[in-house]
């Protein structure tokens, strides 16, 4: 089984670990201005993601950088779809200036998460990417709400998978601060991802194997021990021929 290995960037990183991690992944879901990211930040994503011949995403979140766009939302479908159309646009200038396309887009954090909650917001996001950015995918939760939607809306869609983060036992991810909601071991996310590929599952925060079929893996470039974790799945995903080259 082949899969996909994307990474949140330009978060506000070091760019010497922006290009670490670029080495390491299949795809990156930029961040456009919103909880992070500036033009600057952008162009070297963009950069980097054609020289190092990765997918290119938009990671469009909350107008919120004092929590990184992790923080509470209240956001109407309306706000959502300008949200969408000012940062996604942002990136997608860059992109095209440097003779690049957009290939996904990823929503951050509390809008992920929101639109997961929300049938009213996911339909409107799934159908604003239809609208706005026909040729682009979306990559969303495992199981959830909004690849439910996509696909009844003729959008494709990857189902998304963390390599970094606890699961529930109904399939969400466990909130960051509730112990066990992030891994950093090595051993235990060289497991997970493993788990996820070979038999398409992960262990929940009570020990049971929840079935998930994903087609691309997240790291976050935040999570502690980023980079010895992206070399860890990286070396993983090459070595047993799992991974999905862009």
């Amino acid at each position: 089984m082949k899969i996909d290995f994307n990474c949140d960037l330009g978060e506000g990183e070091p760019m010497t670990r922006t290009r670490a991690l670029m080495r390491w992944i299949s795809s990156a879901n930029v961040a456009c201005g919103g909880h992070a990211g500036d033009l600057k930040t952008m162009q070297t994503c963009v950069r980097l993601a054609g020289e190092f011949r990765v997918r290119l995403g938009a990671h469009p979140g909350p107008w919120s950088r004092s929590d990184l766009g992790r923080g509470a939302l209240r956001v109407t479908p309306e706000e959502l779809e300008l949200l969408l159309i000012h940062q996604i646009s942002a990136l997608d200038t860059v992109a095209r200036r440097a003779g690049m396309a957009l290939h996904h887009i990823k929503l951050h954090g509390a809008l992920y998460h929101a639109t997961e909650s929300n049938e009213t917001l996911a339909s409107r996001y799934v159908a604003t990417v239809k609208r706005w950015w026909p040729r682009a995918k979306i990559y969303a939760l495992a199981g959830g709400s909004v690849v439910r939607v996509a696909r009844n809306n003729n959008i494709v869609v990857w189902e998304e998978a963390f390599a970094d983060r606890g699961y529930r036992d109904d399939g969400s991810l466990m909130p960051r601060n509730e112990p066990g909601a992030l891994l950093t071991d090595p051993k235990a996310v060289r497991q997970r991802v493993s788990d996820l590929v070979a038999h398409q599952q992960v262990t929940t925060v009570t020990g049971q194997a929840l079935q998930l079929r994903p087609q691309t893996i997240c790291l976050h470039s935040d999570s502690p021990k980023a980079l010895e974790l992206a070399r860890t799945i990286g070396r993983l995903m090459q070595n047993e021929h799992f991974l999905k080259s862009a």
